[in-house]
């Protein structure tokens, strides 16, 4: 890539770099501007081959150096804007503890609204963790489901931190945030299922999953809301050895959803 491409800043109080800087670490600054960030060279390729345009792109100096990011650079348009900043000022700008040398822009995406169709879907009840967010994000993709719902007080689904957890999931989900789910499965023709525990609740591995769900995976602690357990037709435990008494989040919506594609693939 030409040096020429690149426009060369140093200033934290340069307003390109500030506007950087608060979609990194502030939500509402992302909510005026209406745009988020996209951390490392996997996350941006993800973008592109979803033909989700970049607004502008940021690269450290050492970054510039490396052979996957200057090869992402190689190939982007001639007109989109290219910030190169020393290092010390791009760890400032990164949203992840370990800067990849490399970020991007984009838009937010405008609200979808909740669609409750005979597709499997999840539904993630307050997961405030950006991290395990993310993950679920990414086995719900992994698995083929498309649509997934939020619920009030989960985590931001298009902050930096979700995103890079996602790895690129966010382009292949339809994710609605803010739902209220009871409402929203009043139109679901499917059986809902929640994890839980108690003396209603059913290993896993005893239940047939080959149609159509809708999975309810609860917040860290608190589990799946009363509400939303009493809505469940079914309530699902992992059995686990003994001494064991829960996985995390993500962990279990994992066993869940792949056990579900396990039965529908046999």
């Amino acid at each position: 890539m030409s040096a020429a491409r690149l426009a060369f800043l140093a200033s934290r109080d340069n307003p390109r770099i500030k506007r950087l800087a608060a979609l990194a670490c502030n939500a509402r600054a992302r909510r005026e501007y209406g745009q988020t960030l996209l951390d490392g060279v996997h996350l941006i390729d993800c973008a592109l081959a979803a033909k989700v345009p970049l607004r502008e792109v940021c690269v450290s100096e050492s970054g510039r150096q490396r052979i996957e990011i200057a090869a992402l650079l190689a190939r982007l348009p001639d007109d989109l804007p290219l910030l190169c900043v020393p290092d010390a000022l791009f760890s400032r700008l990164s949203p992840v503890d370990t800067p990849t040398g490399i970020l991007a822009s984009i838009a937010l995406p405008p609200p979808v609204p909740p669609r409750a169709d005979h597709a499997s879907l999840v539904i993630l009840d307050a997961i405030q963790d950006p991290g395990n967010l993310g993950t679920l994000l990414r086995t719900a993709a992994a698995v083929g489901i498309e649509t997934v719902w939020l619920t009030p007080g989960a985590a931001l689904a298009w902050a930096p931190k979700t995103l890079r957890a996602g790895m690129g999931a966010h382009f292949r989900l339809r994710i609605s945030e803010q739902v209220d789910a009871l409402a929203s499965l009043a139109d679901y023709g499917s059986k809902v299922v929640a994890t839980g525990m108690g003396d209603t609740a059913r290993p896993l591995f005893d239940i047939d999953l080959r149609g159509p769900r809708a999975w309810i995976f609860g917040a860290e602690g608190q589990g799946v809301s009363p509400a939303l357990l009493e809505r469940a037709d079914e309530i699902v435990c992992i059995p686990m050895a003994e001494g064991i008494e829960s996985l995390n989040v993500g962990a279990a919506a994992a066993v869940c959803l792949f056990e579900q594609s396990r039965q529908r693939r046999g």
